[in-house]
Formats: C-alpha cells, sequence, structure tokens
C-alpha cells in the first residue's frame, strides 16, 4: 500500500504544539512562520476583527487544489490535519512527492479567525460564512471568493467538523468521518462536476473503509444557493465537503484528526496520480446517510419526577471556552422513549430514581456535571476535562 509508511510513522508528523479543540490564530502563527522556503505563506485578508488570515501555497504541479478550513470557528479538527500534513510534505515520502510534483495546493488554515478565536460558529458579526456565497456581505467571504476566482482551482475541499450526534446510516456506528458531494441546484441532478467529487470520495471511502469500517457518512446534499460548496460546485469546480466527527471516546478529536490527515492524503494523492473523470462516481451512493441516532449519554430505565414514571434520559453536551479550554457541560436534552437512540455512553438505572444532587426532579434543560441513580452519584463529565 503506498500509504502505509506515510500513515505508520504518523506519529512523526503529527503537530504536537496543535491539541485539543480550541485552535486560533495566535497558536498557528509561530508554526506558519516557521514553515522551510518551499512553502509560500501570505497574508490574503483581514477579518472583521482585523486579524489576518493567512494563506499557505506549496507543490509545483499543474493541478489546483483549493482547501480551507475553519470557516466555522469551532471546527479545528481539519486545521490540525492541515499542520500534520504540512509536516509530512517536508518529508522524502514517495506519496507527498507525487502529490508536490503534480499539485499546486493553497491552504487557508483557518478562514474565520474571530469565531476561532471565541469558539464560535459564525464570525464576529454573528454570520455563518457557509451561508454567505451569494451575499459576500463578511470580508472573510469576500477572501475566499477572491482566491477562488484568482486562483481556479480544479477542485476545491471544504473541510469542516460535526457534532457527535451523527451516525453512519440508521445503526449504533457514528459518523467519524462524512463526505459531500454539494448539488449545483435544487433538482440535485447528479452532474459531471459532482460526479468528479463523488470519485474522490469513493476512492477515500475505498481505503478508508480498512480503517474505520462501517463509521464514514454521506452528508445530506439538500441545495443551499448560499452555501459555498454548492456555489463553487455550480460554477464547475468538484467541490468536496469534509466533516470530521466522533470517535469512541475522542472528545478531543485527536483521533479523528488522524483519520483526516490519512483520509486527506488519500484524496490528494488520487487527484495527484489519476485523470479524474467522474466515470467511477457510483460507490459513493454506496456510503450511508448521515442519520441523527447518537447522544452524548443515555441513562436508560429512569424513574423520574413526583408520578414516578420510568423513561429514558438523553443527555448532550455543550462545548464551553473557560479559560481558553474547552470544557463540556452536559444538558439533559430529551425525556421520552430512546429506543431508536443510541449513547457514546450509556447507564442503566433498572427502574430506579434518578434526580438532581439535591435530590429534584431533573427536567429538560437540567444541567449539572452529575446524577443520582438510587442515590448513588454517577458521574455525566468526561474524563478527558
Amino acid at each position: 500500500m503506498a500509504f502505509s509508511t506515510l500513515f505508520s510513522t504518523y506519529k512523526n508528523y503529527k503537530e504536537s504544539q496543535l491539541f485539543h479543540r480550541y485552535i486560533h490564530n495566535e497558536m498557528i502563527m509561530p508554526l506558519l512562520k516557521k514553515l522551510p522556503e518551499s512553502f509560500s505563506l501570505n497574508v490574503v485578508g483581514k477579518s472583521v476583527l482585523d486579524r489576518p488570515i493567512y494563506a499557505v501555497k506549496i507543490g509545483n504541479g499543474n493541478k489546483r487544489i483549493l482547501l480551507w478550513s475553519q470557516m466555522h470557528g469551532n471546527e479545528s479538527t481539519t486545521t490540525k490535519a492541515i499542520f500534520d500534513i504540512f509536516n509530512a510534505f517536508q518529508s522524502s515520502d514517495s506519496v507527498c512527492l507525487e502529490i508536490l510534483s503534480t499539485c499546486t495546493l493553497l491552504f487557508i488554515p483557518i478562514l474565520n479567525p474571530d469565531g476561532a478565536q471565541a469558539y464560535t460558529r459564525p464570525n464576529a458579526n454573528s454570520v455563518d460564512l457557509n451561508r454567505d456565497a451569494k451575499a459576500l456581505s463578511q470580508p472573510e467571504s469576500v477572501v475566499l471568493r477572491k482566491l477562488f476566482d484568482d486562483f481556479k482551482p480544479h477542485f476545491c475541499f471544504n473541510l469542516h467538523g460535526q457534532r457527535t450526534i451523527f451516525s453512519a446510516g440508521n445503526t449504533d456506528s457514528a459518523a467519524t468521518l462524512s463526505f459531500l458531494s454539494p448539488a449545483e441546484e435544487s433538482s440535485r441532478l447528479v452532474t459531471n462536476t459532482r460526479k468528479k467529487a463523488m470519485e474522490v470520495i469513493s476512492a477515500v471511502n475505498n481505503c478508508m473503509q480498512q480503517v474505520i469500517p462501517n463509521q464514514i457518512g454521506r452528508y445530506d446534499d439538500t441545495y443551499n444557493e448560499n452555501c459555498v460548496g454548492d456555489t463553487f460546485q455550480s460554477l464547475g469546480v468538484p467541490t468536496i465537503l469534509y466533516e470530521a466527527g466522533h470517535f469512541s471516546k475522542d472528545y478531543a478529536r485527536e483521533q479523528t484528526r488522524e483519520f483526516i490527515y490519512q483520509s486527506l492524503l488519500i484524496a490528494l494523492h488520487y487527484i495527484a496520480t489519476k485523470e479524474v473523470s467522474g466515470e467511477n462516481y457510483e460507490p459513493y451512493f454506496d456510503i450511508p446517510q448521515n442519520e441523527k441516532c447518537f447522544f452524548d449519554i443515555i441513562i436508560r430505565n429512569a424513574k423520574v419526577g413526583k408520578s414516578g414514571f420510568v423513561t429514558d434520559l438523553a443527555f448532550q453536551y455543550q462545548e464551553q471556552l473557560v479559560d481558553n479550554h474547552i470544557k463540556f457541560k452536559p444538558i439533559l436534552e430529551k425525556n421520552e422513549n430512546l429506543d431508536k437512540f443510541f449513547g457514546h455512553r450509556e447507564y442503566n438505572a433498572n427502574g430506579s430514581l434518578v434526580s438532581a444532587p439535591n435530590f429534584q426532579e431533573i427536567q429538560v434543560g437540567f444541567a449539572n456535571d452529575f446524577v443520582l441513580i438510587n442515590n448513588e452519584e454517577y458521574s455525566l463529565l468526561l474524563s478527558e476535562s
């Protein structure tokens, strides 16, 4: 396998200065400044709050590929993987050399630096940049569109992160990676441009199924003219959406980071070494569509309230930026039968009373670090947080 050495030595390329979920400009600037001369670094614009937006170009080939990460400021897994790839590109590995000799890659590690600093999805004007492709009302959106127009890419990679709720189909397998070849218009016609993106995704899926079997999903392709991927696809440039999702107990997204690293290199190498015609697109539709089958914690068969009825309780973590670190606050979201759902962590109360620490009834919206099950304390916290 061409990737075996590159993947087995991942620990040599993993950027140790970037870890966990909170990644912003101040953390990547020292890494950008120490890149060798083969990497071209430029400030391509400024954010709402005047933070620089960096672009890094590497490679000498005719195939141009544009990749951007942290369009949503709180989706940092793909940014970490980009810097791992930067480190790999400084090696003499044959896969990397083939990519760089055939392709010219233009990376935007953090498109939304204000959102990254605040750990928010939107930018400083509370605008979702992935819904601003048509209006181009925000400076960050203008920067990306100008790069697209000037660079004239042959492929685009729109790099995101998704919540822990997603499953690969209606199964108990989390969607650790998800992909999408966006629609170009409302009928979602499978055009040749879409087929090219589908072909690349199919190649990635074929390889990654050997690493994380049954944990890869296909994102919903409902058309939205305001989304960047849909817009770039409609302009005739194959655009691939990456979604970094949940892997067992990996709330820091460090294991998923490695899978993103692998899947990006597979995609880039496929484009570098193949003439992507779109002919081999059909396996794309074998990837199960993402469903929302997971909660972070489920307590089953819980007796709640004065009436003592038995039900299931679903908790979801709310990510909070506290002292420059991401904390996960458990919030009760559902109080109902959850037979069709799965928990990343589950308890069975076996009909015992589940209550707040003060023995009061817990209701939807309840937020606390632990609950009482039959008067015994159970922590809802993550061990890593």
